[in-house]
């Protein structure tokens, strides 16, 4: 195999998971956001909860052998943090994310203005601190939750899986771990540990939203990059893992680059 089919092998690869991505994350938000947007008063907080953790179940079965089923720039960062895609990847995903949430947020306002009374703006499954969290939760009090939330949401991701793709039974403890946050986090912030999530609503439910996003733009990042930190102390065999397949990789390399020599 010469090096231009390894890169159009690549290229394909990285178009492939960057589909995944962005469908991935419009679909979380589409369902997750809506079971609250517009089932809320009929399912509860218990209902929501389940709604996202197994929506992000189905998504990891999904799309997680191909992309790793991140649907979450905070879940990105932690991975980056931890060696296990590049940079430049890791910004790929943040683009799909972020757009994919978007288009998913958009959806749903399309959908939600179809029911008759039903108040989107100030509202709209986001994010709030304040007089926009339900138990009036201070500005300090939803940025350390959100960052503990996300760090437990991160930590599980990396704890599960051994490369960036999600496989066998890896979604499962994923899902459970966000239905458990959000059972914890709704009453505080409306839980967002993913700043793609809490973004798109944003942008189509007005300035009320808008003016509290950039906590949750900010909280989850930092809870990510603990997460990553910490679990390169309590697993560092992973770390050890993946020091091997990249000298593997090196040589697998080397040796490819000599024989196209001769």
């Amino acid at each position: 195999m010469d090096i231009r089919t390894i890169t159009e092998n690549r290229t394909a690869d990285d178009q492939r998971a960057f589909v995944c991505e962005f469908l991935g994350t419009l679909l979380l938000v589409f369902f997750a956001v809506g079971a609250a947007v517009l089932s809320g008063e009929y399912i509860g907080t218990l209902g929501i909860a389940l709604a996202f953790g197994l929506v992000l179940l189905a998504i990891a079965y999904a799309v997680g052998p191909i992309s790793g089923s991140h649907v979450n720039p905070a879940v990105t960062l932690g991975m980056l943090v931890a060696k296990r895609i590049s940079l430049r990847t890791a910004v790929e995903y943040w683009v799909a994310q972020f757009l994919g949430a978007i288009v998913g947020a958009a959806l749903l306002l399309l959908v939600a203005k179809q029911v008759p009374g039903l108040q989107t703006h100030g509202a709209f499954g986001t994010n709030g601190y304040g007089y926009r969290s339900a138990v009036g939760i201070n500005i300090f009090g939803a940025f350390v939750a959100e960052l503990i939330l996300t760090f437990l949401l991160v930590f599980v991701v990396l704890a599960v899986t051994h490369r960036i793709a999600v496989v066998g039974f890896d979604g499962l403890p994923i899902g459970m771990a966000l239905a458990v946050i959000h059972l914890i986090g709704i009453p505080l912030t409306g839980t967002s540990v993913n700043p793609a999530r809490s973004l798109g609503p944003a942008l189509f439910a007005g300035s009320p939203a808008l003016s509290q996003v950039w906590l949750f733009l900010v909280a989850p990042p930092i809870g990510a990059v603990l997460a990553a930190l910490v679990h390169e102390v309590t697993h560092p065999a992973f770390a050890a893992v993946r020091a091997a397949r990249a000298a593997a990789a090196e040589e697998e390399t080397a040796a490819r680059a000599e024989g196209q020599e001769g």
